[in-house]
C-alpha cells in the first residue's frame, strides 16, 4: 500500500536563547482511505535554529524520520511554495520524491493543534500570527478537450455513506475518515460527478495532478474550478445560466457547513456501478 507524507519546515512562535524564531520540521502521514485510523498515522517533528535552516539540516531530519517510521514513504507533499528548493532537493537527497500539494490535511491539522495547544505551554513561546507568505494564484487553465466531461452532476451523499468506500469498485482513489476532521456521521458531503466516455484516462490523468479542492468561481464568467498542486486551477465546467450559478453557490454553502469536505466523482455515465475516479478533498487555506 502506497505510503505519503506531508511535511512542513518553517519558523513557529518560540524563541531560542538568542531571542530568534526556533525553526521546526514537522512529517506526518497523510490518510489515505476512510478506514485510516489517526493513532497510526507516523509523525515526527524536530526544532532547529534559524541557522541551520538549509537543506543538509532538512534532510537530516527526513533521514531520522524515515530511520523512525514503519514504512518508508513513497513521496512527500508540502505546501509552502516559498519552501520549494530547500524540501524538494532534501526530499530528493534522502531518497524521497516531494511534490507541491495543498493536499495536507492531516498536516494543517496537526499545525492548528500545536498553535494553540503545543507551542504557547514552551518557554519563549510568542504570541502572534506566524503567516507564511502568499503568491499570487494562478488563472484556471482549459481542460485537454480529450479530458472534458460530457455531463456533470451536483450531488450530497452522508458522511457515514463513506464507511463503505473501501467496497466501492474504484479504479483511482484517495480519502481520509471524515470524523478525523470534525464532520459527524450524518452531515451531508457535497460533490460533483463527472460523466466521461473517456472516464478511465480522465480519472487516470486526474490522479496525478495532487487534487486540493473544488471551487465555484462566481465572478464573471461564473465557473466550477478545479485547484490542484501547488497553485494550478481547471476549469471543471462554465455555468452560464443563473440555475447553475445558484446550483452551484448551494454546493459551497453544503460544503462549508461539512467543514469544507466534499468529493469528486468520475463516471462512464449515471447508470454505471463502479467509479473511474472518487477522491474526498477539503478546501484549506494554505499560502
Amino acid at each position: 500500500m502506497t505510503t505519503i507524507w506531508e511535511l512542513d519546515f518553517y519558523s513557529r512562535p518560540v524563541l531560542d536563547d538568542r531571542q530568534k524564531k526556533l525553526w521546526e520540521v514537522l512529517i506526518c502521514e497523510s490518510p489515505l482511505d476512510v478506514k485510516a485510523q489517526p493513532d497510526s498515522l507516523f509523525r515526527y517533528s524536530q526544532f532547529f535554529p534559524n541557522t541551520e535552516v538549509n537543506s543538509v539540516s532538512l534532510r537530516s531530519a527526513v533521514e531520522a524520520a524515515i530511520a523512525q517510521s514503519p514504512k518508508f514513504p513513497d513521496k512527500v507533499r508540502f505546501f509552502r511554495r516559498q519552501m520549494n528548493n530547500m524540501i524538494t532537493k532534501a526530499c530528493e537527497e534522502a531518497g524521497v520524491p516531494a511534490y507541491p500539494s495543498r493536499r495536507a490535511l492531516a498536516l494543517n491539522q496537526w499545525i492548528e493543534e500545536r498553535m494553540q495547544q503545543y507551542y504557547p505551554s514552551l518557554p519563549n513561546y510568542q504570541a502572534g500570527s506566524n503567516p507564511s507568505v502568499a503568491l499570487p494564484m494562478l488563472a484556471a487553465q482549459t481542460l485537454p478537450d480529450a479530458l472534458m466531461g460530457e455531463k456533470w452532476a451536483l450531488v450530497t451523499l452522508e458522511a457515514r455513506a463513506f464507511d463503505e468506500m473501501l467496497e466501492w469498485d474504484i479504479s483511482f482513489s484517495e480519502a481520509f475518515p471524515p470524523t478525523m476532521f470534525g464532520v459527524s456521521p450524518d452531515t451531508p458531503i457535497p460533490g460533483i460527478i463527472i460523466y466521461s466516455a473517456r472516464a478511465v484516462p480522465l480519472a487516470a490523468w486526474m490522479s496525478g495532478l495532487e487534487l486540493a479542492y473544488v471551487k465555484f468561481k462566481s465572478e464573471a464568467p461564473a465557473q466550477l474550478i478545479l485547484q490542484t498542486g501547488a497553485n494550478d486551477a481547471w476549469v471543471l465546467s462554465n455555468l452560464p445560466t443563473p440555475a447553475l450559478q445558484a446550483e452551484a453557490k448551494g454546493f459551497e454553502m453544503t460544503k462549508q457547513q461539512a467543514n469544507h469536505i466534499h468529493f469528486l466523482a468520475i463516471q462512464s455515465d449515471a447508470n454505471s456501478e463502479s467509479f473511474a475516479g472518487f477522491w474526498l478533498m477539503q478546501e484549506l487555506n494554505l499560502a
